[in-house]
């Protein structure tokens, strides 16, 4: 198996079935990453976009077993696929995908991890595959989200801080994703990154299989007395693609602003959108 594609970052593909094993038996984790130049999610609009297995996600995440909305629909269905891929493929797999990545046009918008966290085992944010994301991103407009934890606990956990701070300052936009609007405030005060929050589900837009059921009108008047700061005083933003018709992350980018300094928050949905919005209200461990 050869390929001889380069890019301005180097050689991506392994040259032959022995360099994969080698690549393979160098590392014991690699990140298992699909990535598609056109989404047809509905949320994202049709801009690429990539999916990367479960194994990333971190326990600190108290959705990992409760709440989570890729473990519903397609995207489950993707998802599961994915996880169910070889790891001898992962190399190669994680060399196309940055091939990919920087093939794309400068200053193209894209998502990463429309299910899955950042490359690396669980709670750990693996700092070299992290670090060729971000070279690969150059002149793009990635963004992706972590529940990867940040705080002061423990070196792994603040090395993780250093890679989202590192990430936010290349171009490559990392949203720290809280819980809660307490929890928003916790990491907004961190200064590494923008925030994202879970919210509750009254704060989404009624709607059917992804149909709104409830007019705009209805749902302003219904939504008015929510609180729309958090309990510091930051700027509550809900995610527009969540009450505003024909709007996506394609035609939105707020999430790819790493100066923003307003929260986004995502209201509960999906199939397990009770047991999230329980962790949004503090009502579940977390």
């Amino acid at each position: 198996m050869k390929n001889k594609k380069t890019s301005k970052t180097g050689r991506f593909f392994p040259k032959d079935k022995k360099e994969v094993a080698t690549l393979f038996n160098q590392m014991s984790y690699w990140p298992r990453v699909h990535f598609v130049r056109k989404s047809s999610n509905r949320k994202t609009g049709p801009i690429p976009v990539s999916t990367t297995a479960s194994d990333s996600c971190p326990p600190a995440c108290p959705l990992i077993n409760a709440g989570c909305y890729a473990k519903g629909g397609p995207l489950a269905m993707h998802w599961r696929k994915l996880d169910k891929a070889e790891m001898e493929r992962a190399p190669v797999m994680w060399r196309a995908f940055l091939f990919n990545v920087t093939a794309l046009p400068d200053d193209e918008l894209w998502r990463h991890d429309q299910a899955g966290d950042l490359p690396g085992f669980g709670n750990k944010i693996h700092a070299r595959f992290m670090r060729e994301l971000i070279k690969a991103n150059k002149g793009k407009r990635g963004f992706t989200y972590t529940h990867k934890p940040v705080d002061n606990r423990n070196a792994t956990h603040r090395l993780n801080a250093k890679l989202v701070s590192e990430s936010n300052a290349n171009g490559f936009t990392v949203n720290l994703s809280a819980n809660n609007l307490r929890q928003a405030d916790t990491l907004a005060a961190q200064k590494i990154g923008p925030v994202v929050s879970i919210l509750p589900a009254e704060y989404g837009r009624e709607n059917d299989k992804g149909e709104f059921t409830e007019s705009l009108a209805e749902y302003r008047r219904r939504t008015k007395d929510l609180p729309r700061t958090t309990p510091e005083g930051r700027k509550l933003v809900v995610c527009p693609a969540q009450f505003l018709d024909n709007k996506t992350c394609a035609n939105c980018k707020l999430c790819s602003h790493a100066n923003r300094t307003c929260i986004v928050g995502f209201a509960a949905h999906g199939q397990s959108k009770r047991k999230a919005s329980a962790i949004a209200n503090g009502k579940a461990s977390q």
